[in-house]
């Protein structure tokens, strides 16, 4: 608490909860801990966090000047230690990142703020066994008393169903939210479990019983949408999936998770065989400002979905190339887009063109090594559930006027139906860690 006093240090400790439990929004009482004392390290220190931990690369360049300043500030060793791990990451060196991250753990296992960006880093690297491992450990010297014990527990919640414990998970996310019942982050490893265990049923019923906790106040707003929508997917009830990508997850402003959800969800729908005709250009269009971003090979594979419902060849090539070009380079980005991100996204261009030959192969050869691209694993079912709709289109073809072969066959989408008067669709999701 370098350069804090007793009213900025309780600001700072208002904005930290906020971040744990996914609510909105920590940025007033940083902007109060701040003001009011310009050297509060660790304020400076959270508000880096909260840009670093997203995939968009203009958050990053606003954190930069944040490190800036407060290396110039007095600070004790594990402050300097947060600082050394938000400096690791503009190296994009995510090793010594985690390695800041884990001396301060080993030091201060109630360092719930190091505990959250490291869980935040695996999320983004797809390392959900480090993730359980850590936060496992983290939790075998933390009293249930502690402030936030609650979000711990829906951390470990969200590891356990990666790591393929539903029933263990569940129980886990219970518990967090019979500590805080408006824990945001506990209600999304809810909705993991029931994705995860296939349980749609439930799943539905858990997000309108709950809506009030996740899609109001909250960073979950759209992403909850999004779920929702999968469990309606699942039960192939199509019309109200698309309703809710109407009117809840494309936005006129959307941050790059919005995009993400937006260009996963219309994808899934348009596998059904739903024209989703102006819906896909739009989207196309909100993701053209992205394509040199170079960053985040997860966002390049969501980038090209959007490109490809769209019939968008020339943002398509144009995404290519620059991963063509990006795969040449040393860097995680480079290595991402070798192993993965090009043959991702040339399958799904090939998938587009009905050329299942090619995105065939290319489609099988990622699931050994998918989880590389990040996200969880429902995000990244996106993949598998395209391969299938390829081998599909090989066993069941279907032609177009041209005789070439379809991938997709529109068909009139059934009405959508509008959601409930009291759903209003959130201005911005703010990134959080």
């Amino acid at each position: 608490m370098s350069g804090a006093n007793a009213a900025t240090a309780a600001a700072y400790e208002r904005a930290l909860a906020a971040a744990r439990t996914w609510r909105l929004d920590p940025e007033a009482p940083l902007d109060c801990a701040l003001r009011d004392a310009p050297d509060f390290v660790m304020a400076h220190a959270l508000r880096a966090y909260l840009l670093i931990c997203s995939r968009d690369p203009r958050d990053h360049r606003v954190a930069r000047s944040i490190l800036d300043a407060a290396r110039r500030l007095p600070a004790d060793r594990c402050e300097r230690l947060h600082l050394a791990a938000i400096a690791a990451a503009f190296d994009d060196d995510l090793r010594r990142m985690r390695e800041c991250l884990d001396e301060l753990l080993e030091a201060r296992p109630h360092d719930l703020l190091a505990l959250q960006v490291s869980q935040a880093i695996d999320y983004l690297t797809g390392d959900f066994v480090r993730m359980g491992a850590r936060v496992d450990a983290t939790l075998r010297h933390l009293s249930t008393q502690l402030p936030g014990y609650s979000s711990v527990l829906a951390m470990h919640a969200f590891a356990l169903v990666e790591n393929g414990d539903p029933a263990r998970a569940e129980d886990t996310a219970l518990r967090a939210l019979e500590m805080d019942p408006l824990d945001a982050r506990a209600h999304h490893a809810m909705a993991h479990v029931f994705e995860m265990s296939d349980r749609p049923e439930d799943g539905l019923r858990w997000m309108q019983a709950h809506r009030a906790a996740w899609s109001h106040g909250t960073v979950l707003v759209t992403h909850g949408w999004w779920h929702t929508a999968l469990f309606h997917l699942a039960r192939d009830d199509i019309g109200p999936a698309l309703a809710i990508y109407d009117q809840m997850v494309q936005g006129p402003c959307p941050a790059l998770s919005d995009l993400i959800d937006a260009a996963s969800l219309l994808w899934r729908i348009r596998l059904r065989t739903c024209d989703v005709g102006a819906c896909a250009a739009n989207l196309a269009a909100a993701w053209e400002p992205r394509i040199d971003d170079r960053s985040c090979s997860f966002a390049d594979v969501h980038a090209m979905l959007a490109f490809g419902l769209a019939d968008d060849a020339e943002r398509a090539e144009r995404l290519e190339a620059a991963l063509v070009r990006s795969a040449a380079r040393s860097t995680r980005h480079g290595i991402t887009t070798r192993e993965l991100g090009l043959p991702a996204v040339r399958a799904l261009r090939a998938f587009v063109r009905g050329d299942m030959m090619m995105a065939i192969p290319l489609l099988a050869g990622l699931p050994p090594i998918v989880h590389r691209l990040g996200g969880s694993h429902a995000q990244r079912d996106v993949l598998h559930l395209t391969l299938l709709a390829a081998i599909d289109g090989i066993r069941r073809p279907r032609r177009t006027d041209l005789g070439v072969l379809a991938p997709f066959s529109p068909v009139e989408a059934r009405a959508a139906p509008a959601l409930s008067s009291d759903v209003r669709r959130p201005s911005r999701a703010v990134t959080q860690v």
